[in-house]
């Protein structure tokens, strides 16, 4: 019988969260993936070599690959570690709920192709395992201190998964890599994050420490099989309101990799909604009219307000880390009224030292819009489902995190979801662009394009396919992707090498992101 079909059976209730999880994990097969499932990890490995390629063509990306080689590197751990570094540097990963995964869950699995030998049915159900192990665990902890990228135990869960399922091991050795890897899991630093470079390490650090954890439990060493649960451990450390019953709730028929929500934009997943407002408006606007602008008042959730206040001290023109950039609200909203999209060559000059789009960033107004938060709760992604699993134990986080009392909380009410066929996610926004002679603008989105829901469920791979365009993706190479579960290993080796190595665009960037208005 079938890993997914056996979910729960034949396993020791009694047995630690690791050992359940890794008994199901290291079974899953490609016949146990449902056919949309399949898919969804299709478009996710798309995405994912336009994420790399993005970054190869972004000045960070370059810094990378002279520091740590290049992402085509012989030694696969060191591949996978470029990947992670990469695939981190600009925002523009996808995520699930719960959790940035796909540094480790794509990326490990891609620069272990090779080595491993995949086939492109082995690759996918590699991508899917890492997937659910990783978003499960990061789902159990969801409501704590770290969140998107700074939760490295995301990737310490998916890079072990993802390399172990590739290479065929056993369920005990997958118990043992973990127990080693999650044993000193990182603590990034906010100011680092938000003010530095060193976001670059935050899921390559976590990467290459989990399969150094392979190697090692490879090697007889044991880890901790409790390192989740135990009063000592991760979720108690590492959560507020830790609910351990999320890693192993609904194993083959609750499937995490079908919440995903592919980044259409660099920027931070709370801002995406008022830049496809921007987006709307941008056609609206002539030359003259940026430049008659007088205040631009972007209605939003709590979360985005929170994020926006984060990276605010840190923005600081051209001189601003990137990481700052991705979470201004008003730096991506000043770029898309004035081009029409936020891209890739938005962060990095000339596009950051742009003197119209400054001008913009200081005409914008947050406002909170507690109808906006309360849609956000009643979605799956980020926090609905983890306020949802918690029940009476996350009221009082969400009173304390949010500041919106026990009111906000009745909108996360319910019982977890059995299924997430229906997941969604939805941080919206509304934008009012005011120009000096009265005239005034609007527009609204209640789900940024690419978000988790039912326009993305039907829509993702064209969304990835215009995702690789961007990054000057071949239309051959886009195509033979999408067949990616037909291919046998040698042509997977091949085409991720090529989609890997094809020339990048050299005129793209500034076409892309276009020429402010004025400059």
């Amino acid at each position: 019988m079938s890993a997914a079909g056996t979910a729960g059976r034949g396993q020791d209730p009694g047995a630690s969260l690791t050992r359940r999880l890794a008994g199901w994990a290291a079974g899953l097969r490609h016949p146990d993936l449902p056919e949309r499932i399949e898919a969804y990890a299709t478009s996710q490995v798309m995405s994912h070599l336009a994420v790399l390629r993005a970054s190869l063509g972004h000045p960070l990306g370059r810094k990378l690959v002279r520091a740590f080689g290049t992402p085509l590197a012989s030694d696969p751990c060191r591949a996978a570690q470029v990947m992670a570094a990469l695939s981190s540097c600009l925002y523009y990963e996808d995520s699930m709920y719960a959790g940035h995964v796909t540094h480790a869950s794509v990326g490990v699995p891609l620069a272990f192709r090779r080595a491993q030998r995949l086939d492109g049915r082995a690759l996918l159900t590699a991508v899917v395992a890492a997937n659910e192990c990783a978003a499960r665990v990061t789902a159990a902890g969801a409501l704590g201190p770290l969140r998107g990228q700074g939760t490295s135990y995301t990737q310490l869960m998916g890079a072990v998964a993802a390399r172990l399922h590739g290479a065929g091991a056993p369920a005990e050795l997958w118990t043992d890599a973990w127990g080693l890897a999650l044993a000193m899991p990182p603590w990034p630093l906010r100011r680092a994050l938000l003010g530095s470079e060193a976001k670059v390490l935050s899921a390559a650090t976590p990467v290459r420490t989990a399969l150094d954890a392979c190697d090692a439990a490879a090697a007889g060493l044991r880890g901790a099989d409790d390192i989740l649960e135990h009063p000592g451990g991760l979720l108690a450390k590492f959560s507020h309101v830790p609910s351990p019953e999320a890693v192993t709730a609904g194993l083959g028929t609750r499937w995490h990799t079908e919440t995903l929500t592919f980044k259409m934009h660099p920027a931070g997943a709370y801002v995406d909604a008022a830049v496809d407002c921007a987006a709307q408006l941008h056609t609206q606007l002539s030359p003259e009219d940026i430049r008659d602008i007088e205040e631009i008042v972007v209605s939003a959730a709590r979360l985005t307000i929170a994020m926006d206040q984060e990276g605010a001290p840190y923005v600081d023109r051209e001189r601003s880390a990137i990481m700052a950039l991705n979470v201004s609200v008003a730096y991506n909203v000043a770029t898309a009224l004035t081009t029409g999209s936020v891209v890739p060559a938005d962060l990095a000059e000339p596009a950051t030292a742009d003197p119209v789009r400054w001008s913009l960033v200081d005409r914008v107004r947050l406002e909170y819009d507690p109808g906006l938060s309360r849609q956000v709760l009643r979605a799956t992604a980020p926090l609905g489902e983890a306020l949802r699993q918690a029940g009476e134990r996350g009221r009082q986080w969400l009173a304390d995190f949010m500041g919106d009392g026990p009111a906000a909380a009745a909108d996360a009410g319910g019982a977890p979801s059995t299924t997430f066929q229906e997941a969604d996610k939805a941080v919206g926004a509304r934008l009012r662009v005011t120009l000096r002679e009265g005239r005034v603008l609007t527009a609204s989105c209640e789900r940024p394009r690419g978000s988790a829901g039912p326009r993305t469920r039907d829509t993702h791979r064209e969304l990835v396919r215009d995702k690789l365009a961007l990054s000057g993706t071949s239309a051959e190479v886009v195509d033979a992707l999408e067949d990616l579960a037909s291919l046998d290993a040698p042509k997977v080796d091949a085409l991720v090498s090529r989609a890997l190595s094809e020339p990048l665009p050299t005129s793209q960037p500034l076409l892309e992101s276009g020429v402010s208005h004025g400059s």
